[in-house]
């Protein structure tokens, strides 16, 4: 509606300059000829015109409201070298026993706007990696949000489930969170997303996330023998410090917060289940830096895979108060322990993963480099130990 008030206001205003236009052709003699009378006349009328059509133009310009849209974009690349195999990387050894190379791990597209100040609209897409090339949907929500407590989103997006998964890469405090097979083992469709339908809301010290999803998924989500069934999920967080608001969690808020948040998720789809209970601690010390320590334990009952499992993974790091050049450094260590259940096909195993991290905190999440190194044992005779180390760097606005 705004662009047709536009449309007919420059419309009005050109059809009112062809008046005096058409005036002036009458008076003027012919163009070989000088009249000194009549062409300061013209001049005076080609100028009111002008400045009759300018007004209008902008009088339509103000009548178009448009909603605010805000876009922005992350990457995330890096160099790896990999020893009897890669871990986290998209390198793939075929001779030798080791291979180098640079990945473009992930680029995102973020696009978000109002349609109403209640009514809200957020569109998201991930180049996949060097290793696909390729761009899938990765958000598509609807957001219908009122206040704190009441707030419906339909569409593409996570669902409840631990903080790992809601917090994604992009915003994790380690730069390998799911190699270690405990964080995100949950179904999803696209990048932990799935399409469904949720409710979330904070009350206080509490916050609260309920839905259910597809479940079928292009047939790639669940372990579940029938997909067509939907997929329950509940997520229950408390905030005993500082609250984090929204539906989205952090891995760390770099000191900002002094945090300590315990929740619990679970997720069901035809009586086969996955739940997890997940904890962050972090305490921004005087003077000291920031100290943060993240700890998780997972448990699938056959939801995201046939063969049920269960483990735990602990994270600490520190981030030093002093700003070197452009940032602080933090140091990071993770242990993650994973084990999968006996089948009748594949004895019981056993995957241990270390993780340790030296980052360069430029902005938070929106300028940050580190080195980490992986190492990872399972204890199958037929799959060896391996090691991985490389840089990383995000950029994001």
């Amino acid at each position: 509606r705004a662009t047709g008030r536009a449309a007919t206001g420059i419309a009005d205003s050109i059809v009112r300059v062809g008046g005096p236009s058409t005036t002036h052709k009458e008076i003027v003699m012919d163009p070989k000829q000088r009249c000194i009378r009549t062409a300061p006349a013209a001049v005076l009328a080609a100028a009111v015109s002008a400045a009759v059509l300018a007004a209008r133009i902008n009088s339509a310009v103000a009548d178009v409201s448009l909603p605010p849209v805000s876009v922005g974009v992350g990457v995330q690349t890096s160099f790896y070298s990999c020893t009897t195999g890669c871990i986290y990387s998209p390198g793939n050894i075929t001779s030798g026993n080791s291979v180098e190379g640079f990945a473009l791990d992930s680029i995102r597209l973020y696009v978000n706007g109002n349609v109403t100040d209640q009514i809200k609209l957020t569109f998201n897409t991930e180049y996949t990696g060097s290793g696909t090339n390729t761009v899938e949907v990765m958000d598509a929500i609807g957001r219908f949000e009122f206040n704190d407590m009441v707030n419906i989103w339909a569409g593409r997006f996570l669902p409840p489930s631990d903080r790992a998964n809601l917090y994604g890469p992009y915003y994790a405090n380690d730069w390998a969170p799911y190699a270690d097979g405990v964080a995100d083992y949950y179904p999803n469709v696209a990048v932990g997303r799935d399409n469904g339908l949720a409710y979330w809301g904070d009350f206080g010290m509490l916050k609260v996330q309920l839905g259910a999803f597809d479940g079928e998924s292009l047939g790639k989500t669940t372990a579940v023998k029938d997909p067509g069934k939907l997929v329950y999920a509940g997520r229950l967080t408390l905030d005993f410090w500082d609250k984090e608001k929204g539906y989205y969690f952090n891995g760390t808020y770099y000191g900002d917060k002094d945090l300590l948040a315990l929740g619990l998720a679970a997720q069901s789809q035809d009586s086969k289940t996955t739940f997890s209970l997940d904890g962050l601690m972090e305490k921004k010390l005087a003077g000291l830096g920031a100290v943060t320590v993240e700890a998780e334990y997972n448990k699938d009952n056959g939801l995201s895979s046939t063969t049920h499992s269960d483990g735990w993974y602990a994270l600490a790091s520190y981030l030093f108060p002093q700003v070197i050049g452009i940032g602080k450094f933090q140091l990071l260590g993770k242990y993650s322990d994973k084990t999968f259940d006996a089948t009748a096909l594949t004895p019981s195993n056993h995957l241990k993963t270390d993780e340790v991290n030296v980052n360069y905190i430029i902005k938070e999440f929106s300028a940050r480099v580190g080195a980490y190194y992986l190492n990872q044992a399972d204890d199958l005779p037929s799959a060896p130990s391996k090691k991985e180390i490389g840089l990383k760097l995000q950029l994001q606005m």
